[in-house]
C-alpha cells in the first residue's frame, strides 16, 4: 500500500501557483539576489577597515552571533500565517544592503553640508534618515502586493526583518572601529570590539527593529482603515515614532549622560516589551482565527470536522505528519504537509473574505486553494481523528 501511494505523488510535488500572478517578480527577485552578492562583498570589504584579519574576522563573527536568535524570534511570529519567504528574504537585502547604502550617503552629505559633529549627526541625522531608509521596502512592499501587509503582525515581522538586516551591517562597522581604536576610545584590539558587541549584540540587539516596528504597527493599522487620510495619519505618525525611539537611543548613546542613557534604556526595554507582548496577543489570536474559519469550512462540508485539529495546532500538525510518514512513506507526509499549508492560506483568506476585507480575487483564491486541497485529498493519510474529550482548540 505504501509503495502504491508513492508511487501514484511525483516528488517533488508541483508547486502551487497562486491566482494572483505579479509582473516583474522574477526580474525582481534576480535583482535582489544579484543585490545580495554585491551586498555580501562589500560586507567583507566593510569588515577589513579591522586593518588585519582577526580584526575583520571578530567584526564579521559578533555581527553573526545574534542573528540566528533574532530570526527565530520572527520565524515564530510568523509561522501561522506566514510571509512569501522571497519577501522576508528581500526585506533583509534591502535593510542589510539598499537602506545602508541611502542612509550612509545622506548622512555624507548632511554631516559634510552643515558640519555637524559625529555625536549631533548621530543623534539627529541618523534617526531622520535610517528611518525612512529603511520603511521604505515596507512602503513598496504595500503598494506592490498589498495582502502581504495584511495587518500589525505582518507589518511587525517585515519592520523587524529590516531591521535585523540594518543593525546586521551597522554592527560590522561599529566592531571594527571599535577593534581599530580611537583618541576617544581607550580600549582598542579584539578587547574594543568585544565591549562594543557587549553593549550592541548583548544588551541591545532588537534596537533596530525595535524602532522600525513602530512604523510597522502604523502601516498594518492603516491598511485596515477605509479613510485615505487616516491611513496616511498612522503611516506618517508610525513612521515619526521610529525616528523619534532612534532619536532617543542615538542622543542617549552620543550626547547624553549616564543617568539619560538608563533612562533610554528602560524606557526602549518597555516598550520592546509591550511590542512584544502585542505580538504575542495577536499571534494568539490568529491561532483562534484558523480555528473558527476551519470550523465554519467544515460546516459548509468543504472539509471534514475530524480535520481540524491536524490543521490548526502545531502540535498536532507535527503528529499527522509523522504519522503520515511512519505509516505510509514520506511522500504521504510531504502530502500533509502540504495540504496543512493550503489549508492554513485557504482560512485565513476565507476569514478575510467572510470578514467585508479588501482581498484582490478573494473568493476566486479561496475556491482555487480548495481545489489544490482536493487534488491531495486521493493520497491524503491521517491519524485517526481526535476523541471529542481531548480535542484542544
Amino acid at each position: 500500500m505504501t509503495q502504491q501511494l508513492e508511487a501514484s505523488i511525483p516528488d517533488p510535488l508541483p508547486p502551487y501557483r497562486d491566482r494572483i500572478r505579479q509582473r516583474g517578480r522574477t526580474l525582481l527577485l534576480i535583482g535582489f539576489i544579484v543585490i545580495a552578492v554585491l551586498g555580501a562583498a562589500a560586507v567583507i570589504f566593510y569588515s577589513s577597515r579591522a586593518g588585519d584579519v582577526t580584526g575583520a574576522g571578530l567584526a564579521l563573527l559578533y555581527a553573526l552571533i545574534p542573528l540566528p536568535f533574532l530570526w527565530f524570534a520572527y520565524w515564530w511570529l510568523d509561522r501561522y500565517e506566514p510571509e512569501p519567504r522571497r519577501y522576508k528574504f528581500a526585506a533583509f537585502v534591502w535593510g542589510a544592503v539598499v537602506a545602508v547604502a541611502i542612509a550612509l550617503a545622506l548622512e555624507i552629505w548632511a554631516q559634510a553640508a552643515w558640519d555637524l559633529s559625529d555625536e549631533h549627526a548621530a543623534s539627529f541625522i541618523a534617526p531622520l534618515v535610517e528611518e525612512p531608509a529603511k520603511g521604505l521596502f515596507l512602503v513598496l512592499t504595500f503598494l506592490r502586493m498589498r495582502h502581504v501587509i495584511d495587518g500589525v503582525l505582518d507589518g511587525l515581522v517585515l519592520a523587524g526583518i529590516v531591521g535585523i538586516g540594518f543593525a546586521f551591517v551597522e554592527n560590522i562597522g561599529y566592531y571594527a572601529a571599535s577593534y581599530l581604536g580611537s583618541p576617544d576610545i581607550q580600549l582598542a584590539g579584539a578587547g574594543g570590539a568585544t565591549t562594543t558587541f557587549v553593549v550592541r549584540g548583548v544588551f541591545s540587539p532588537f534596537a533596530h527593529p525595535l524602532f522600525l516596528s513602530v512604523f510597522g504597527i502604523g502601516l498594518g493599522l492603516a491598511v485596515a482603515q477605509r479613510s485615505k487620510a487616516l491611513k496616511i495619519l498612522l503611516a506618517v505618525g508610525g513612521l515619526a515614532g521610529s525616528m523619534l525611539l532612534h532619536g532617543l537611543w542615538n542622543s542617549s548613546l552620543a550626547i547624553g549622560g549616564g543617568g539619560f542613557f538608563l533612562l533610554a534604556y528602560l524606557l526602549l526595554g518597555a516598550i520592546l516589551v509591550g511590542v512584544g507582548a502585542v505580538a504575542i496577543a495577536l499571534r494568539v489570536r490568529q491561532v483562534r482565527i484558523l480555528e473558527q474559519s476551519l470550523l465554519y469550512v467544515s460546516q459548509r462540508r468543504w472539509i471534514h470536522p475530524a480535520e481540524i485539529p491536524y490543521l490548526s495546532r502545531f502540535g498536532y500538525r507535527r503528529a499527522a505528519r509523522r504519522f503520515a510518514r511512519e505509516h505510509h512513506g514520506k511522500a504521504a507526509e510531504k502530502v500533509v504537509a502540504r495540504y496543512q499549508r493550503l489549508a492554513s492560506e485557504m482560512a485565513f483568506l476565507h476569514h478575510a473574505v467572510m470578514s467585508g476585507r479588501h482581498k484582490p480575487r478573494g473568493v476566486e483564491r479561496t475556491y482555487a486553494l480548495l481545489d489544490a486541497m482536493y487534488e491531495l485529498r486521493p493520497a491524503l493519510r491521517f491519524p485517526p481523528a481526535l476523541h471529542q474529550g481531548v480535542r484542544r482548540y
